[in-house]
């Protein structure tokens, strides 16, 4: 692709450019308008908050093909039994009525970039003055050999969740009588990091109670993991002598699967399996690739703004992003996506812009109100989103700090879903 002035920005010059934007005309069609693609977190924050906060000035499409989101964040409580799956779902009907946010589900199945138009898989097409692109993961085909999409029925990934996260907790209630219920975890970097091992976590609470001898393997790349000390320490409290987990010094990376068969191969030794639950390797959502605003998996932007490095018209935000030192998840694509509203308001309609600032927690239950976390904050660098400082939960907390923990988390989960479906 030939680059040019639309194609290509560098970090200092996008966040100058934004920062001190004059308002921008939006030529011949009215109001500036704003694509968003995707209804996450990312997506549906932004969303909110550029119709809500430029006061009808900006006109705003959010394209999301699902009627129904369901939040991958406390979906493993779910699976646990500690939330109906009613209770993980959201509409995008306040968006619409009460923000005047033009909700469209659909398929966004190509990007123009230099029309600056979006192509809709029903025929339709949209043109924007700011694309926003909120997509969440897609997998990185082979990344575990034998599985692939199609065998996501058999051996599902229930890392998006809704119909896969039912499948993966009717498959758990399904296993027989001291049955073995495998993961294989994903690499780094990956959405919300402390996830799979939560999920084990549940896993191991909801067998403890309905199948007391059934037995966890986890089949893990990395050496580490995010909060290991927390989980293991709770595993061992709570769920003794049912988990094993197998790291790379004895296998872990080299792992194939045989969904037919349900087996897994680990460096050559063959386990037979009842359910087997493969988190994949993951790279930014499709569409970023269409867009041709990825290097490599990932898609990189600009801290001050969340703008594409390779697009200044074009914001990523949450999973899909290269950023820094944020971790992939729901709050943090929260917190991202009110730094690009802001931005994308001060472009279009000439609202004052403030420096970027952002933050993140990330909460795990481990059994019956043994709630942990992790979190920081963060500030935007011309290099990339910066960790400022940090904190996280300590091996030997008393129960009321935990049980307060867990509590926390359920008050942040009303508030985030409410500040982004209104």
């Amino acid at each position: 692709m030939k680059l040019n002035r639309r194609t290509f920005v560098g970090a200092g010059v996008a966040a100058a450019a934004t920062l001190n934007a004059p308002m921008v005309q939006a030529g011949s069609h009215g109001k500036p308008k704003v694509v968003v693609v995707g209804g996450g977190v990312g997506g549906a924050t932004v969303a909110r908050y550029i119709a809500k906060d430029s006061d009808g000035a900006i006109d705003v499409t959010l394209v999301e093909p699902t009627r129904t989101y369901y939040t991958c964040f406390f979906s493993n409580l779910y699976i646990g039994g500690f939330r109906s799956l009613e209770s993980i779902a959201h509409s995008y009907g306040a968006l619409a009525s009460d923000y005047g946010v033009n909700v469209v589900h659909d398929w966004a199945i190509g990007i123009d970039r230099d029309a600056r138009t979006v192509s809709l898989a029903g025929g339709s097409t949209l043109s924007y003055d700011r694309l926003v692109l909120s997509p969440g993961i897609d997998f990185i085909d082979g990344a575990v050999p034998g599985w692939d999409v199609t065998s996501q029925n058999a051996m599902p990934h229930a890392y998006k969740a809704g119909s896969q996260t039912e499948l993966l907790k009717a498959q758990i209630e399904a296993m027989p009588e001291g049955g073995t219920f495998a993961m294989i975890a994903p690499p780094n970097p990956y959405r919300c990091p402390p996830g799979p091992y939560e999920r084990v976590s549940m896993v191991a609470h909801k067998l403890k109670a309905e199948n007391p001898t059934a037995k966890i393997l986890i089949v893990d790349p990395k050496p580490k993991f995010s909060k290991e000390g927390l989980f293991r320490d709770g595993w061992e409290r709570h769920y003794a002598g049912m988990i094993d987990w197998i790291g790379p010094d004895f296998g872990g990376d080299k792992v194939s699967v045989d969904a037919g068969a349900m087996t897994i191969d680990i460096d050559g030794t063959v386990e037979n399996v009842d359910v087997c639950n493969v988190i994949p390797a993951m790279k930014a959502g499709r569409i970023c690739e269409i867009a041709g605003v990825t290097e490599g998996n990932w898609a990189p932007v600009t801290g001050h703004t969340m703008q594409s490095r390779i697009d200044p018209n074009v914001y990523v935000l949450g999973d899909s992003t290269s950023q820094g030192d944020m971790p992939k998840s729901g709050f943090s694509a929260n917190s991202q996506a009110k730094v690009a509203a802001m931005a994308i308001r001060g472009e279009l309609t000439g609202s004052k812009v403030f420096p970027a600032k952002f933050s993140n927690t990330c909460w795990s239950l481990i059994d019956t109100d043994d709630g942990i976390k992790v979190g920081a904050s963060y500030e935007a660098t011309d290099e990339k989103i910066a960790k400022v400082d940090g904190f996280i939960s300590q091996v030997g907390e008393d129960d009321e700090l935990r049980r307060a923990t867990y509590e926390e988390s359920v008050g942040w989960y009303a508030g985030i879903t409410a500040d982004m479906f209104g």
